[in-house]
């Protein structure tokens, strides 16, 4: 029979409030915004009220670490599962503030009323409401006096019997004997191991990532700073978001701003880029993966645990190290200069906005390059060059969509062993033949997806060759992007539709152009034979009614750039079918000059 891994005890409220206030037991999420809305608060305490059961928490013990004097300390206990059920606990019952979505603290108020034994979230009707207890904390502080309230109580509100007044107090009260499971996890279960535990035990069903292992385990540790690189890591993300955001860090947090990672953070004030907005899970792998030439998170939380690869065992001085290590690259990656050149060069690549940049793995892989390249002195030059063609090559071939983690793993030791230039233009050698842009290419743009990253990458093509929309004869597709320019259907969907065309077919990414909304609404649902030919006579001192060309060679050009086939303009136009068949042969060709030019 397989070990039992882990130990299931009941323990009362009360037990799991003094654990959380003695810190035996870490809520790592303490600093992070509080989610639940009071509404949910309020449910919480009548189902403990009424004897129901609130789920099981879940805490995963921290390793016993070898000391630097060969002694042993235990570990501290992470609560992994119940986070916010602990704090709305901890909110209700003990008055403590809690962190709203903008990092401002808040009370929330629970109200009581001992005569219709009812809950609801303090508000001013209940506060003028002499029938209302306004706020539990008062019944559950240290100094409350239950005969003293109950007789003031029916004094004011004019009751004769006490005794059910006094009877539901003693039942609100209760609610800190009420028990709730609590699962100890053994600590030499591996991450994989926790997690399916962890979805199994929970109802919801909800992921748990390594990333959010890791983070528990960054907040919990103080000895190494590790409660401060999790703010850095929190605030710098929120601050990449919402500029004004530094203002509630200087006004709440002066700990904070008196600490070494808030200078290194203030200047996202004056900053409105959104190219890259990194979330907490994007910023760890960088800084992780860039400093430890490993790719998989699970690694860290052992490395931070203080974990020897080697004999197994688990010290202080690899924790310490490891540590230090994680704040050199969550340095690394805030660095004003670093951050902002790396987000110039992709934006030198064609990708000038968050709209063109699809899944953020990629781009996290290409920022732990640019860090690299940095640190070993690379010429700027050709790190933009091994960036933008990276960062290219990865979306086009899907390189981190599949199994990220371990193709992060495979790429950052291949990296340290081949040396980095080596091993980038291996790759692209081997990634991107000719045949890949004449054979592959057009075949994986068979596709109807608008978040299709071949779609991106055909419109960063554009901006970064500097190509107009379109039909028109000045705006560039740069322009349209930045002005949020119509997507079009080079056979519009409606003469589709009528053609008996399905979604799939017409929205195909071959049929899409990014034009100016006034040729857009001037060619309707159009045919294209029609419209093409108005388009051909305005050339020839016809009526000018789509756009502001009226030079053929210079319609000709526009329609190469867009990827036209100039058979278009030649006698009976292709069959739908036939045209997006050219049209991918010729996106997938302007796509391999875009590459050529990075």
């Amino acid at each position: 029979m397989p070990t039992q891994r882990y130990i299931v005890t009941p323990r009362s409220i009360e037990t799991i409030i003094s654990w959380v206030t003695s810190r035996e037991i870490a809520i790592p999420e303490i600093q992070r915004p509080f989610v639940w809305n009071s509404t949910k608060v309020r449910n919480l305490l009548d189902s403990l009220y009424q004897g129901y059961p609130i789920g099981y928490l879940i805490v995963w013990c921290n390793p016993d670490v070898k000391l630097k004097d060969g002694l042993r300390s235990h570990g501290k206990k992470i609560l992994i599962d119940g986070q916010q059920r602990v704090t709305a606990l901890m909110a209700a019952l003990l008055g403590q503030k809690v962190l709203d979505k903008n990092y401002n603290t808040m009370n929330i108020k629970i109200a009581y009323n001992p005569i219709e034994e009812s809950f609801e979230v303090s508000n001013a009707a209940i506060q003028k409401d002499l029938t209302w207890i306004q706020d539990i904390a008062s019944v559950f502080s240290h100094t409350f006096n239950s005969y003293r309230f109950v007789t003031d109580y029916c004094n004011t509100n004019s009751i004769t019997d006490p005794e059910p007044i006094s009877d539901n107090i003693t039942k609100l009260l209760r609610i800190k004997d009420n028990q709730i499971g609590v699962i100890e996890l053994d600590h030499e279960l591996d991450i994989e191991t926790v997690t399916e535990i962890f979805i199994r035990v929970n109802s919801a069903g909800v992921e748990l990532s390594q990333a959010d292992f890791a983070m528990s385990k960054i907040a919990v540790n103080e000895t190494y700073g590790g409660n401060l690189i999790r703010k850095a890591i929190d605030y710098f993300c929120h601050l990449a978001v919402n500029p004004e955001f530094y203002r509630t860090i200087e006004h709440h947090d002066k700990a904070f701003v008196d600490s070494e990672y808030y200078p290194k953070m203030k200047w996202l004030k004056d900053t409105n880029n959104d190219i890259y907005d990194p979330k907490y899970t994007d910023m760890l792998r960088v800084a992780f993966t860039s400093q430890f030439t490993r790719g998989k998170l699970q690694d860290l939380v052992a490395l931070l645990s203080g974990r020897d690869f080697a004999t197994h065992d688990y010290s202080e001085e690899i924790s310490e190290e490891s540590f230090n290590k994680l704040k050199k690259g969550i340095m690394s990656f805030m660095d004003q200069t670093s951050f902002e050149r790396f987000v110039m060069i992709i934006s030198s690549a064609g990708f000038i906005n968050g709209d063109l940049i699809g899944g953020s793995n990629a781009v996290n892989f290409a920022y732990i390059v640019y860090l690299r390249a940095r640190s070993k002195g690379i010429d700027q030059a050709v790190i933009e060059s091994l960036v933008r063609r990276w960062y290219a090559m990865s979306i086009l071939r899907g390189r981190y969509t599949g199994s990220p983690e371990t193709i992060f793993d495979s790429d950052i030791r291949q990296i340290d062993s081949q040396g980095l230039e080596q091993f980038i233009n291996s790759v692209l050698e081997t990634e991107l033949p000719d045949s890949y842009w004449t054979g592959m290419l057009p075949q994986l743009m068979d596709t109807s997806s608008s978040q299709s990253p071949y779609w991106y990458a055909f419109l960063a093509s554009q901006v970064k060759l500097n190509d107009r929309g379109f039909l028109s004869s000045d705006i560039t597709v740069k322009a349209l992007l930045e002005l949020r320019g119509d997507v079009h259907h080079v056979y519009p969907r409606d003469f589709l539709k009528q053609q008996g065309i399905q979604r799939g077919q017409y929205n195909q990414i071959a049929n899409f152009v990014l034009m100016q909304s006034e040729i857009n609404i001037a060619i309707s649902n159009s045919d294209p034979a029609h419209y093409f030919y108005i388009l051909k006579s305005q050339c020839n001192g016809g009526e000018h009614k789509y756009g502001g060309i009226r030079d053929i060679e210079e319609l000709k050009k526009n329609l190469a750039m867009n990827c036209i086939p100039e058979s278009m303009l030649e006698g009976p136009i292709p069959s739908y079918d036939e045209f997006l068949k050219e049209r991918r042969k010729l996106m997938a060709l302007r796509l391999k000059d875009w590459f050529s030019s990075l």
